[in-house]
């Protein structure tokens, strides 16, 4: 048994879609973060850092913060979605791609397009054509392929899981998905997956997963 402190943002639903893959039993914790209960000391006792997501696992009286460690230690321990073993250093690369890159640029963007820039002009314009970078990286890597890690078409795994939750608030980005195809069909082939749709849905409904 896992409690997953978590909420409807992509970080947190890159966790939820990997327990729901999984089929591991686990409880959905809402950490309300328009209201500041990340910084409340019952969950800075799991997550030091003060963000989510965070877990808590039963089996071993462990807790650990920040997305990428969760989905690598749930992974390595369950033996699944980590790919082939001559897969491993492409698996880390993008997951550390995801988190170094992807995540902060267009979390930069979401910030600017729903609360407002207080870093002026420059640094938004910056921000998205950084993003528009990233889009295109991720859009030639899945030319012709299904999966981002793996031989031939590649294979389904936790880096897809951690990318797709950021490309799912493409709107947020007013990021117009025909201009990236690869990533348009590949979005769209993993949004069509139970456990993503589940996973997207932690901890409560907010909206169907948008489609291009």
């Amino acid at each position: 048994m896992i409690d997953l402190y978590t909420w409807t943002t992509p970080n947190g639903r890159k966790v939820s879609i990997l327990l729901e893959e999984l089929g591991i039993e686990y409880k959905s914790i809402g950490i309300d973060l328009s209201k500041g209960a990340q910084h409340q000391p019952e969950f800075i006792a799991v997550s030091p850092n003060g963000k989510i997501p965070a877990v808590h696992d039963y089996a071993s009286g462990q807790s650990i913060m920040e997305s990428g460690a969760i989905m690598l230690w749930i992974a390595e321990r369950e033996g699944r979605f980590l790919g082939a073993p001559e897969d491993r250093p492409h698996v880390l690369e993008w997951l550390m791609w995801q988190m170094s890159a992807q995540g902060p640029a267009l979390g930069r963007i979401h910030q600017f397009a729903k609360y407002g820039n207080p870093l002026g002009e420059p640094a938004e314009t910056n921000f998205r054509k950084e993003g528009a970078r990233l889009y295109q990286v991720l859009d030639d890597r899945l030319q012709d392929r299904d999966y981002v890690v793996g031989a031939g078409r590649g294979t389904y795994t936790i880096v897809d899981m951690a990318i797709w939750p950021w490309v799912s608030r493409f709107e947020w980005h007013q990021t117009d998905l025909s201009k990236y195809p690869s990533v348009s069909r590949w979005y769209k082939s993993l949004a069509k997956r139970p456990a993503v749709q589940r996973g997207y849905d932690q901890p409560h409904f907010v909206n169907e997963i948008p489609l291009p």
